[in-house]
């Protein structure tokens, strides 16, 4: 049996196979709305056969929008349309979740084919917020340091956004600590430059995520799943570090949170990433064994052999794909095929199965 296509339990929900779509901004929504081009971007990758389904980042405020174009769970009114999308992906044997971020003063940028740095305030744009009032680089806005009044209104709306996810319909919710987003600035100390209970030292650093968790534990259901998306590396000298995030993931787990995605960067701009195939993998491998909690590998991982080899040797529990999702959305039943694995295909595509031969 093909170890990637056995299933996996995370508290009451079963994911029939070990593959997860990624989080992938589309920057393609207006005033947060999701609309038939989620639909379809999302369900096709149901119907094609991955076991987890993940929005794009979900901004839990307007601020907390990367762009104005970003997707967002602010409200009621966004509620019903992603009910629709979430139903759909349920349908098709997926389950269906939801990644809860806040930008931080990584928001009011340009989308990609707009162009590159700060959302002009003519189109839109809006204060960005921080640990500390420190740019990204040199195009980025200028934040603004948080408040203490700041900080409890983001806690807020990270739990506020959690009771909506629920009544949208997903059964996992994903929390963004990754890539320079808000929660990754308040753990890495070439953002963070507080004096306050929020900044200096491991415990003071971490704060922040450990409360949002809390926070969305508070209404987020003790029979569904939390995932927490990690950088688990700064790539930088000084920054956020392998060795802390196993300390943090130790401490997640006894918090409520069930698996750490384990991507990096996106803090500085001056990292020094080395990617290749598989580059990331090594520390979903290393938080799996010393943290002691279940993880999740992404990044290049893009054929059917990789993917198993990550599963059958122990090194994550889940694989997480993004752009080959995008070049091929039914990878999951070629995979399935050429790891001579039999799964179900939809009824309305049972005509055109591959089948398997020895």
């Amino acid at each position: 049996m093909s170890h990637l296509f056995s299933p996996l339990q995370l508290r009451s929900i079963t994911l029939r196979n070990r593959i997860v779509v990624s989080p992938m901004c589309e920057y393609w929504s207006e005033d947060g709305f999701a609309n038939d081009w989620h639909l379809v971007h999302l369900g096709s990758r149901a119907v094609g056969g991955a076991g987890l389904v993940l929005t794009e980042a979900t901004a839990v405020s307007p601020e907390g929008r990367i762009s104005i174009q970003d997707l967002g769970i602010w409200k009621e009114e966004h509620i019903p349309m992603l009910q629709k999308i979430t139903a759909f992906i349920a349908a098709q044997g997926a389950v269906p979740g939801i990644q809860l971020a806040h930008a931080g003063r990584k928001a009011s940028t340009l989308r990609p084919w707009d162009g590159n740095g700060t959302l002009p305030a003519a189109d839109g744009g809006w204060q960005a917020v921080a640990p500390s009032a420190i740019p990204f680089n040199d195009v980025y806005p200028m934040p603004e340091a948080l408040t203490e009044t700041g900080i409890r209104k983001v806690l807020d709306d990270f739990k506020a956004a959690a009771g909506r996810a629920l009544k949208a319909g997903f059964r996992v919710i994903e929390l963004h600590g990754a890539h320079g987003y808000l929660l990754h600035s308040f753990l890495s100390p070439l953002s963070n430059h507080r004096t306050d209970e929020y900044g200096g030292v491991f415990e003071n650093r971490i704060r922040m995520i450990v409360q949002t968790v809390a926070a969305i534990r508070e209404v987020w259901p003790e029979d569904y799943p939390l995932l927490v998306r990690l950088s688990v590396t700064d790539w930088a000298e000084g920054g956020w570090n392998p060795e802390e995030s196993v300390k943090l993931a130790a401490i997640l787990k006894t918090k409520g949170v069930d698996l750490v995605d384990c991507s990096s960067g996106g803090l500085a701009a001056h990292q020094q990433i080395k990617p290749g195939p598989l580059y990331q993998t090594p520390f979903a491998e290393k938080i799996r064994k010393e943290a002691g909690i279940a993880t999740a590998a992404v990044g290049m991982i893009t054929t059917a052999a990789e993917a198993e080899s990550i599963i059958a040797e122990g090194r994550a529990d889940l694989v997480v794909m993004a752009r080959q999702l995008l070049r091929e959305p039914y990878f999951p039943l070629h995979a399935a095929h050429t790891l001579k694995a039999d799964v179900a295909w939809p009824v309305q595509y049972e005509r055109a199965k591959l089948k398997i031969t020895n």
